[in-house]
């Protein structure tokens, strides 16, 4: 139990003030990289969006949650994050590779409907557990309770 508690001190020390710091950015090009290229289950993916000030393009590694037969993706940093705010910017249009590229509309998900979504997520992506105050196997009325402050978007392919 001390090695998990310790994981999570370091996922909180990456992400302290609720930003990634130099270590974290450095992970995150080298988990985009992993993802985009096919490594890594399936649901580990690289998001596709253009900075909302820059323009550039900018890959970013995240877990998709699917639930019910459909794909969701969820900002364990909550509304602050930036590929949230790129997210709204593009409008939802972004990419998501994984071995191809797959154009993608995000829709954002009403927070009374995010609970269900968070428990599949937490399950799934252990860096997120530091960062949502919930413990992965709490009843979903906990989940709800804090589904406002994680940004929840349905995966909807554009082809």
């Amino acid at each position: 139990m001390a090695a998990v508690g310790g994981l999570h001190r370091l996922d909180r020390w990456l992400y302290r003030g609720g930003r990634p710091h130099r270590t974290a950015r450095v992970l995150n090009r080298l988990g985009a990289a992993q993802y985009a290229a096919g490594l890594g289950p399936r649901n580990w993916v690289a998001l596709e969006v253009r900075g909302r000030r820059t323009g550039r393009l900018i890959r970013f590694p995240v877990v998709v949650a699917e639930h019910e037969g459909e794909r969701y993706l969820v900002s364990m940093l909550g509304e602050r994050a930036n590929w949230v705010r790129n997210v709204r910017a593009a409008g939802g249009r972004v990419a998501l590779r994984h071995g191809h590229r797959e154009e993608v509309r995000l829709e954002e998900v009403d927070p009374a409907d995010r609970a269900p979504v968070l428990r599949v997520y937490l399950r799934l992506a252990p860096g997120a557990r530091a960062h949502v105050p919930v413990d992965r196997h709490a009843p979903l009325r906990e989940f709800a309770r804090i589904a406002d402050r994680f940004p929840v978007f349905r995966v909807t392919p554009l082809a």
